[in-house]
């Protein structure tokens, strides 16, 4: 969720057109926020993290932009509770303040703070951000041994972040295709590691049938 300016229009529409070109199911990382299509069902996340995610990001950046103003160029993101920050503010007692402030909003389990003390990134440099993104996904779409949807894709001055819940193995391969991605500086993981026990406890749990009260189903 970006609270400064918005990326031109022109650049949201190619980075759509080339995400789209994958199949609908695949989410548009835009700065900070997504929209996301028919992958929530698979979202390694429950659904009512997913919504709190969605709240954080609204909430944090009204805040910042009340504690802030215009001053300040700051991407909000945040996956199970954890929040990125990216973007860039005047001063290192406004980083520690945007900080502050995300750290007050309900449900915020913990904050990283990536932010660049120095002037507000231009159009131009958002646009090619936004470009990075969308390569940056359809690369780990063409990676037939990961999940796509599994991660979320920031990209802030060239440098590209990954989060998500994803196990040692899809850590260290996501990262190695985003740095093979034309355009990335850096590649900066912001996961929440866990086992491959886990993840397919997780599976198992998502694709289990729901149980239905028979005496609820009738009329």
């Amino acid at each position: 969720m970006t609270i400064a300016m918005l990326r031109p229009l022109g650049a949201v529409l190619a980075a759509a057109t080339l995400v789209g070109s994958l199949g609908a199911c695949v989410p548009l990382v835009v700065g900070g926020g997504a929209v996301m299509g028919t992958l929530v069902a698979v979202d390694r996340r429950t659904a009512g993290t997913q919504v709190e995610d969605e709240g954080i990001e609204l909430r944090a950046a009204s805040r910042i932009r009340e504690a802030l103003g215009e001053r300040v160029h700051v991407n909000v993101t945040s996956y199970n509770r954890q929040v990125l920050l990216t973007g860039e503010v005047p001063s290192a007692a406004d980083s520690q303040k945007v900080e502050q402030v995300v750290l007050a909003v309900d449900n915020v389990r913990s904050v990283v703070n990536d932010l660049g003390v120095m002037a507000a990134s231009s159009l131009s440099q958002r646009s090619k951000d936004t470009f990075i993104t969308g390569k940056v996904r359809a690369s780990l779409v063409d990676a037939k041994d990961l999940t796509a949807n599994a991660f979320k894709v920031v990209t802030e001055r060239n440098v590209v972040y990954l989060m998500g819940r994803v196990t040692p193995r899809e850590a260290k391969r996501s990262a190695e295709i985003a740095r093979g991605v034309d355009g990335v500086h850096k590649v900066v993981r912001v996961f929440e590691v866990i086992s491959e026990e886990e993840l397919a406890r997780g599976l198992a749990a998502q694709q289990a049938p729901v149980s239905q009260d028979p005496a609820a189903a009738k009329p």
